[in-house]
């Protein structure tokens, strides 16, 4: 009572510093009073809210008492006036990105996992590495529970020893007297080791400065509500003082099994899997990790050719995809075990991850959402495994260039009528992204990339309709015939490249474009838009799916819907033939980083210049410059740089252009020359190589279109940059040197762009240098295949003299 009263009265401190209703206590300041009032009183930082300084210091003995009886899972139920109801605990922890709000978590650690490969003691390095990573989490205010196998193993390596020391010396030295040592009784073992595994634990976790606490249970312990309750009052007492737990099954007695519950709800504690799914309901906990020595989930035995391992997986829609084998190398338990046990769990509202307890920091990385093991969800609208979507892509890939040119041409076609038609639906799914995408502070430059119009859905249209058109010599196309010789002809066509993973930001209309010149080139495809533009993705996307379904190939293209499964989908090399992220560089750099051998097709920084040479009509240079510029200044191919001759700081072509920027709203920066040359002049820029996508620009002097040259090939992104001259050799020159994708001569940087080269549309554009490079089409999304037609030639009858290579071209 005296440390309860004492938690009551640093929380007044904590509340009286705010007034009622208008601030909220800060927590994260006193995470060890909100640990003892949330996990000992039941008590909430929702009720703590309610109350008012005064009532907290009138509070009686009795009011202590009730507010002590709070049951932890009601507490929820308890809100603020005036304040938005929080989400049940089946909605809390949906996606693996909601994981980092968990509190208390539960770790079980397999056999597999910390036994050596003779079974016989325990393997330290790892079980050293996963305390140390729980401590990691226990210290930065997670409450961590251990459940731990390892005493049977332990007790045996330490009889074996005994045995072994008993023995003369004669005895230990023949090979067949230590060949013969026994199996020893497990019941002995656990016995023998319990205590040397504690003992091995303490010592461990006090080399970060935490204390354990060890709790024996076995199956009686939840046979009756008093045993039970008092267990969980002990764990939570020791959670409170910042104490460790470590729970392992007293497997030095015998316990009669207990009843099987299943069919009423209630898991039956067989082994440590159901013990751990037991405990972590019973404790309230947020996420119970179940570590192994597999990577998780397959969707069949690991070792059993095409078995895919499952990232998430939601029991109710996934469970009849899986074919279990085989029990654990050692202990009682299996993954048809684990599985049973953690969907029990997440059905009473505790989230699961299966991983491998083998892998370099898998604790803290699931905590922070990346994509280890499997996790077990709820969710309503989980779409099927993203390795299911790549498989089905693969397959209908084939289907999808097997259509006659005028079905795929048809099935674009279908989809360009569509965007007109639902043109009102599209809007109001964009305004519920762009409400959104501001509500969530995004960039001006985001929003902008994010928005459609009417007019940007009929241009869209316009670009699908010119991608059908070319659907008739697409697949197929001869481009080059050899005459090997008589009666053996050769032919390079074009091909599909196979199953494409297109990753984009912002610019929901990138979508059905890149559906459509996957369609034109038969390609399967798989797409993965950005979080904020999820309900304009969403619509578009329904559409691309009902023009496919008119030929039953709507599996041809997928849609990704969480960020987690970008990392997935980069593993599957085997299904996905090339990558294209369309977005910022940061994106593009991230995704060339964890590609797993598959193609990166993009660009990583869209840094473009425009040179103003001397010999110059400044109408046409401020046109040109202006409209580079500020035509769409978050677009890729808008320039970031503008290169001017020195001639023009004398000339007026300068002040002019400035001019022109500045009632644009362009806010102007100097380079380093320019500032050595100028009094006045703009203040200087970050560094030469800045992208910044918005109404901002560079200006710097060059002598020369030597220096114009060198400095963008130095500084630039590969990407578009263009000249503006009336000197032909000059301008032939700069066309030639700049080692760029598009190079321009008296034009705008901001054609670069597939609609404007006439391709239809883009996938991306490349700075790439192999396959495809600038604004890439229907033609960037083709390989080649030869084709050889004989008529029963074999190599052995050329090397004889039989027949001879022409090797004619027709």
């Amino acid at each position: 009572m005296l440390r309860i009263l004492k938690d009551l009265s640093k929380a007044v401190t904590v509340c009286s510093k705010c007034l009622v209703g208008k601030a909220v206590p800060n927590w994260s300041n006193s995470l060890a009073l909100k640990n003892r009032l949330w996990s000992n009183l039941k008590v909430a930082p929702a009720v703590l809210q309610t109350l008012n300084t005064k009532s907290f210091t009138s509070l009686s003995n009795g009011t202590i008492r009730d507010l002590t009886n709070l049951n932890a899972r009601s507490y929820r139920s308890v809100r603020p006036s005036g304040s938005e109801p929080e989400r049940s605990r089946d909605e809390r922890f949906l996606y693996r990105s909601d994981l980092k709000n968990a509190e208390r978590i539960i770790v079980k650690l397999g056999s597999a996992v910390i036994t050596r490969e003779d079974e016989c003691g325990l393997a330290l390095g790892r079980l050293a590495s996963i305390v140390e990573q729980v401590c990691e989490l226990q210290s930065q205010g997670f409450q961590m529970t251990l459940i731990t196998s390892g005493a049977v193993a332990f007790g045996k390596q330490k009889l074996r020893h005994e045995i072994l020391m008993s023995k003369s010396v004669r005895e230990t030295l023949s090979t067949s007297v230590t060949a013969s040592i026994p199996n020893f009784e497990p019941r002995a073992c656990a016995a023998a080791g319990q205590s040397g595994l504690m003992s091995l634990y303490e010592a461990m976790f006090q080399q970060y400065g935490f204390k354990t606490a060890q709790v024996l249970v076995n199956s009686r312990d939840f046979q009756n509500e008093f045993t039970s309750r008092h267990l969980t009052e002990t764990m939570n007492e020791l959670l409170i003082y910042n104490i460790i737990p470590i729970i392992n099954t007293n497997d030095a007695i015998a316990s009669p099994p207990e009843l099987d519950k299943d069919l009423r709800g209630v898991i039956s504690v067989k082994d440590n899997d159901s013990l751990a799914a037991r405990i972590a309901v019973e404790m309230n906990a947020d996420l119970l990790v179940l570590m192994s020595d597999v990577n998780g989930l397959y969707t069949s035995p690991p070792d059993v050719e095409g078995s895919r391992l499952m990232k998430t997986f939601a029991p109710k829609l996934d469970l009849r995809n899986v074919v279990f084998a085989g029990k654990s190398r050692v202990g009682l338990g299996g993954m048809e075990s684990k599985v049973s046990a953690a969907t029990w769990a997440l059905d009473k509202g505790v989230s699961v991850v299966i991983c491998n307890g083998l892998e370099y920091r898998a604790l803290p990385n699931i905590i922070k959402g990346k994509s280890i093991g499997t996790f077990f969800t709820n969710a309503k609208h989980v779409a099927s495994p993203v390795q299911v979507d790549a498989v089905k892509a693969k397959e209908a890939s084939l289907n999808l260039q097997s259509l006659e040119p005028a079905q795929r041409r048809q099935i674009i076609e279908h989809i360009a009528d569509l965007l007109i038609e639902r043109s009102s639906d599209i809007l109001n799914a964009n305004k519920r992204d762009i409400v959104a995408a501001k509500r969530n502070n995004l960039s001006d430059v985001l929003v902008s990339r994010l928005e459609l119009s009417l007019s940007k859905l009929q241009t869209l249209a316009t670009g699908l309709r010119q991608i059908a058109a070319s659907c008739e010599d697409t697949i197929g196309r001869v481009l080059q015939t050899t005459k090997i010789s008589d009666n053996l002809i050769l032919k390079k066509i074009t091909a599909p490249i196979g199953v494409l993973l297109v990753i984009f930001e912002s610019r929901p209309d990138c979508l059905p474009q890149v559906a459509a010149l996957a369609i034109s080139s038969g390609n399967g495809l798989l797409l993965k838009g950005g979080s904020e533009a999820q309900y304009s993705n969403e619509l578009l996307f329904g559409l691309v799916r009902e023009a496919l379904d008119k030929v039953h190939l709507k599996e041809a293209v997928a849609l990704a819907n969480k960020r987690e499964d970008i990392d997935d989908l980069l593993e599957l090399n085997e299904y996905i033939d090339l990558v294209i992220p369309r977005g910022s560089s940061s994106l593009v750099r991230s995704i060339q980083k964890k590609s797993q051998g598959i193609p990166v097709l993009g660009h990583s920084e869209g840094i473009c210049h425009v040179y103003v040479d001397e010999d110059v009509n400044p109408e046409m240079a401020t046109k040109i410059v202006v409209d580079s510029k500020c035509d769409y200044p978050s677009a890729c191919n808008s320039i970031e740089t503008l290169l001017i001759h020195k001639s023009h700081l004398r000339s007026g072509v300068l002040e002019g252009i400035c001019d022109e920027l500045k009632k644009n709203e362009v806010r102007l920066y100097s380079g380093p020359l320019l500032q050595s040359m100028m009094k006045f002049c703009p203040p200087p820029a970050e560094r030469m190589d800045k992208e910044y996508g918005d109404l901002e620009l560079t200006l710097e002097v060059v002598d020369d279109v030597e220096m114009a040259i060198a400095h963008i090939n130095k500084y630039g992104s590969n990407h578009t940059d263009s000249i503006v001259t009336n000197n032909r050799a000059t301008a032939k020159r700069f066309l030639e040197r700049v080692d760029s994708a598009s190079v321009f001569h008296n034009a705008s940087t901001r054609f670069a762009d597939g609609f404007r080269y006439g391709l239809g549309a883009e996938v991306g554009i490349s700075t790439t240098r192999i396959h495809a490079r600038g604004p890439v089409g229907v033609e960037g999304l083709l390989t080649t295949k030869y084709v050889l037609e004989g008529a029963g030639q074999t190599v052995k009858e050329f090397t004889e003299g039989k027949y001879k290579y022409i090797h004619e071209k027709l």
